[in-house]
């Protein structure tokens, strides 16, 4: 009985996953269809994108607000080189560097500077937001071509580009965490920070990174944002950060550090789309979703609590 009990919580999140499209499916038959299945993958792959990068950071024991700042103005960066030179390719660079400096500022506040981490991305989230506003003279950026808009939203063997983007941003992710040093690094700082520092780990550089990596996640998911919808608002990622935390609580990642996948985190945002989907199916109101997906997060946590006893 005890065996069970530990599975069932072990594998807790890959059969929510597995009930939820049953039920769904149950009550909404099209649920399963074609259509339907390539617009779910599509409408989670920005969810997914941000929420691998911020993985790496939450099991470092850290938090990263600002990611949504990043999508606003990484897309208005790419938006605006495009239409100044005409590159997609140089506005891909622009927004990547830009998510880049972004998670180099936060990593250099939170790992030199030793500001918690809740409150120096929430000052950085603040700051670049205002900044995207400037920027962009508060006002969304289009006319960017048909070049860029086409990217996203153009299919590559029947697969939508975004979840091919995803796929390869997992890849990545996964091979980080899983097969280099530096993965292993991530998880002994998230375990044990003081005793990561006498193993003789450098703390500040393992931290500066993953607020790198979360930050150049973040500016790619700016850029499917500014090329599916054409163009660059700066309203644009308002509420990501919470949708990218829900995800990885969801697939059994730490918020203390240390503990989690990567894998996890894409079956929580999976659980967080399929949900959202099926109640779309099921017609039901957008403020009635806010809530349930309120209560599944708490479930997620006070199962991660039973658990952790």
């Amino acid at each position: 009985m005890t065996n069970i009990k530990n599975n069932l919580l072990k594998y807790k999140s890959i059969l929510a996953l597995i009930v939820l499209c049953a039920v769904i499916t149950i009550i909404s038959p099209s649920f399963l269809q074609v259509s339907n299945l390539r617009n779910l993958f599509t409408q989670i792959s920005v969810n997914a994108v941000i929420s691998l990068g911020m993985t790496f950071v939450i099991l470092t024991g850290g938090i990263d607000l600002s990611v949504g700042s990043i999508v606003a103005i990484a897309g208005a960066v790419s938006a605006v080189t495009i239409k100044n030179t005409g590159s997609i390719s140089l506005g891909i660079l622009a927004a990547l560097l830009t998510g880049i400096l972004v998670g180099v500022i936060n990593g250099i506040i939170v790992a030199k500077g030793r500001f918690q981490a809740f409150v120096a991305t929430l000052a950085t989230q603040t700051i670049f937001r205002g900044a995207t506003y400037v920027f962009t003279g508060g006002n969304p950026i289009s006319g960017i071509g048909d070049g860029f808009v086409k990217l996203t939203n153009s299919r590559i063997l029947g697969i939508p580009v975004p979840v091919i983007i995803t796929i390869i941003v997992f890849a990545i992710c996964a091979y980080l965490l899983t097969q280099t040093r530096y993965g292993r690094y991530v998880y002994a700082v998230g375990g044990n920070e003081d005793s990561a520092r006498l193993s003789g780990i450098s703390v500040t550089s393992v931290k500066t990174w993953v607020y790198i990596i979360s930050g150049a996640t973040a500016a790619i998911a700016g850029i499917i944002v500014a090329s599916r919808i054409g163009s660059a608002a700066p309203t644009a990622g308002n509420g990501y950060e919470l949708d990218a935390i829900a995800a990885i609580v969801i697939g059994g990642t730490n918020l203390a550090g240390g503990e989690g996948t990567i894998l996890g985190t894409i079956i929580g945002v999976l659980i967080i789309g399929v949900l959202s989907n099926g109640l779309n199916l099921m017609d039901v109101s957008a403020f009635y979703q806010t809530i349930v997906k309120g209560l599944v997060i708490l479930l997620a946590v006070l199962i991660e609590m039973k658990k952790s006893k």
